[in-house]
């Protein structure tokens, strides 16, 4: 009766409040789109978009895992595992879903997605091969132990086989290769415009409430926020802090704020070879790079003041971070003291590795990905001028960015690591365990950070079961990386959703806007 209750409560997780009479339901959202291909970028808006239309074989729901396309799952030995799968689902083609999509979806992303520049190999590193025992179990036999297969795979979506076996990611931008198993169908799909879905009349679970969606990019905060009090949305999300005011005293919206998982952090480039982006005072390159130097990474992190960027810039939408899990999360370790904002020490630090007049730097930073991320940069980068590091902020579109950043192009990069699985290990495995691409290792890790200590408590950590033993070490591993100023943290970002009066928005997991995450009151 317990795993019957189980499944039911799973079923409606992405379809809350099912029995509300159904409407249609315009969203405008801040994280553009690669392509509708679940599989192709680890990017938090594809991640949206990819739960209108498919599923994952197990849903994870603020860190507890439920039933999806799997009803359960259970351990056959350390490096084996079996996976009861769902009887009677049909792909929106009306084509039954088969162990072999399963199969085939999971060595599609071993073998890595054509196009990948943000690839999901992390979540599926450990696996060595997926079989299906019967058409309703599946078998997947792993490399090493790993206690986390379940919770990666609430990060695997589910493609079909006959529909994606001879398809690029072009097709599902199209609509041709979209064929899923999820709440939605798509309706009609503009590049960096907007996606319009309606109900799938054959989805598995519950009904969702919201008979058609139509869900726009719009970049600019304030423009979200116009469009809301216009009447001209339902939703927005990531709202601007500078908005909140406003929108708090507005009678016709309600505001809702969650504390974050995702950090926003500095990158700095452990490349040794001459690096255009750091000069010396007089623009010569230097004969090598000063960020290998810990002081120096110290130096720059004592130098940046986090409780003036957090209230002065982001006014309150955001949590001072001193590593990169938030406090209370899995892999947060409570010892870990605040990074002091000491100038005088940081001056110090770089005249101790043989900077005492600093050397000049470039910082890059996306203008259309984070929220108030370049002016983020601007503050911090007025912080190391002021040490004698004379920075200067370079603010690049994202297609370009991420291109560059991925290659280690720049000497100091910026990211917003979504923390997704709400443990530390997510973060270990893609920014910063030591870059390893056919071990589906650091596909985030653009500063190329190597640690032989991270690296060894990741070993650890992916091989342990029990649940204490894994977060002490993580917690260990935060604290190598903090010794090493392997990655410069800021803060942890606040999620913050407005809508209109009548409507509810609760999260699901992470900061993902999805139209499941949408009530009335």
């Amino acid at each position: 009766m317990k795993k019957r209750l189980l499944a039911i409560v799973a079923a409606g997780v992405l379809s809350a409040g099912s029995l509300a009479q159904a409407e249609d339901l315009k969203i405008a959202f801040a994280d553009n789109l690669s392509s509708l291909d679940p599989q192709l970028n680890n990017f938090a808006g594809d991640r949206s978009a990819g739960l209108f239309f498919f599923d994952m074989l197990v849903n994870n729901y603020h860190n507890k895992l439920l039933p999806g396309l799997a009803t359960s799952w259970k351990n056959i030995d350390p490096n084996t595992w079996e996976f009861k799968l769902r009887q009677g689902v049909k792909w929106s083609d009306g084509q039954p879903f088969v162990a072999d999509d399963v199969v085939f979806s999971i060595n599609r992303l071993i073998n890595k997605v054509p196009g990948s520049v943000a690839p999901f190999t992390g979540y599926v590193r450990t696996i060595e091969s997926v079989t299906a025992q019967d058409p309703e179990t599946l078998i997947i036999k792993t490399n090493v132990p790993n206690p986390d297969l379940p919770l990666n795979l609430a990060s695997v979506h589910i493609v079909s086989k006959h529909g994606t076996e001879n398809a690029s990611s072009e097709d599902f931008n199209s609509g041709k290769a979209l064929i899923g198993t999820g709440p939605y169908t798509l309706s009609s799909y503009t590049p960096g415009a907007r996606i319009v879905a309606e109900k799938n009349p054959g989805y598995w679970g519950e009904q969702p409430i919201w008979d058609k969606v139509d869900y726009a990019y719009t970049a600019n905060a304030a423009s979200r926020t116009a469009a809301l009090l216009a009447g001209d949305v339902d939703v927005i999300d990531k709202v601007s802090v500078s908005d909140l005011p406003k929108l708090q005293k507005e009678p016709k919206v309600n505001v809702f704020a969650y504390n974050g998982l995702r950090v926003f952090l500095l990158q700095p480039s452990f490349n040794p070879a001459v690096n255009k982006y750091i000069t010396d005072n007089n623009d010569k390159p230097l004969d090598k790079n000063p960020l290998l130097d810990v002081r120096v990474r110290e130096a720059l992190s004592l130098a940046i003041n986090r409780e003036a960027i957090a209230d002065r810039i982001l006014q309150g939408g955001v949590t001072v971070a001193s590593q990169w899990m938030p406090e209370g999360s899995i892999g947060y370790n409570p010892d870990i003291k605040p990074i002091a904002f000491d100038a005088a020490k940081a001056k110090a630090l770089l005249a101790e590795a043989g900077y005492p007049d600093g050397f000049k730097l470039t910082v890059h930073v996306p203008t259309d990905r984070y929220p108030l991320a370049p002016e983020t940069v601007q503050a911090v980068a007025q912080f190391w001028t002021r040490i004698g590091v004379k920075t200067h902020v370079e603010v690049v579109p994202w297609a370009v960015y991420s291109s560059a950043a991925r290659k280690n192009e720049y000497a100091m990069s910026v990211i917003a690591w979504g923390n997704g699985t709400g443990e530390a290990s997510y973060a270990m495995v893609n920014i910063l365990a030591t870059v390893d691409p056919d071990k589906g290792l650091g596909a985030s890790n653009w500063g190329h950070y190597s640690s032989e200590k991270l690296d060894g408590y990741l070993t650890q950590v992916t091989a342990e079961f029990d649940d204490a033993k894994r977060e002490a070490l993580m917690r260990d591993a935060a604290v190598a990386v903090s010794e090493e100023v392997g990655i410069i943290p800021l803060f942890h970002y606040k999620n913050i959703w407005a809508a209109k009066k009548g409507l509810v928005v609760k999260p699901l997991s992470s900061d993902r806007t999805v139209p499941a995450m949408v009530t009335k009151e």
